[in-house]
């Protein structure tokens, strides 16, 4: 009989091979290749890491205003992170890449259901799961939050640890105007995590609006707070 997934290798693979979540191992090489080029190319200052519990599911909220953002947390995170990624960039080489370093695709056109079960077994395993909750790139200002993120808070019990990047949307690159400055700085800001849910477990469709609420509240507080902090 193979144990329980989140105490021993047999329950992992099970569990992996039954949810087709990614190898902790390729968001492990994923991370150390976002180390590699975001402190090569930039100055990240990283603050407030120790935030993310060391062990355990996690699910990291980040705003999102330009590219580098996801591989900026990828880089300077405490922990190899799975990110939901739109399919749209999973095209040529990009696709073998981003699926090897464990990063998953999601339709945002349609209730991916593969993603979904993915994405909720990287935090039945233990995973660090990384989501844009305003579903695209914009202001970045958590204004137009997605019930995605509540979903898998309260389906999962996974604590939120809210992420602002600020930094990479201040001024263009006189070599590659489409990235921010070489050796620029950019500030990862890392909040305190906090449950979604209220408590009573329940996950009916009032209770997810809810916590999409709170969970927007959370997250906006966390960004105007980085802001005065980092002062951008």
């Amino acid at each position: 009989m193979c144990r329980h997934p989140r105490r021993g290798e047999a329950g992992r693979e099970v569990t992996r091979a039954t949810t087709g979540s990614p190898s902790p191992r390729g968001a492990a090489v994923g991370r150390g290749i976002g180390i590699g080029l975001m402190y090569g190319l930039w100055k990240p200052r990283v603050l407030g890491a120790w935030r993310v519990p060391a062990s355990g599911p996690v699910i990291l909220a980040v705003n999102h205003s330009h590219n580098i953002d996801g591989p900026m947390l990828m880089g300077t995170a405490p922990r190899p992170v799975h990110f939901l990624i739109k399919k749209e960039a999973f095209v040529g080489p990009l696709d073998p890449f981003l699926h090897g370093i464990g990063q998953l695709k999601v339709d945002r056109t349609t209730a991916d259901r593969t993603a979904i079960t993915r994405a909720l077994g990287v935090l039945e395993e233990g995973g660090v799961l990384g989501i844009f909750p305003e579903g695209t790139r914009g202001e970045g200002d958590f204004a137009s939050l997605r019930a995605g993120l509540a979903y898998f808070a309260v389906r999962s019990g996974a604590p939120i640890v809210p992420v602002a990047v600020l930094g990479s949307t201040e001024r263009r690159g006189r070599l590659i105007s489409a990235l921010p400055p070489l050796r620029s700085r950019v500030d990862v800001v890392f909040g305190e995590a906090f449950e979604a849910g209220d408590g009573s477990g329940r996950r009916t469709r009032k209770a997810l609006d809810e916590a999409t609420v709170r969970v927007q509240t959370r997250l906006t507080a966390h960004l105007d707070g980085a802001r005065r902090f980092t002062g951008r």
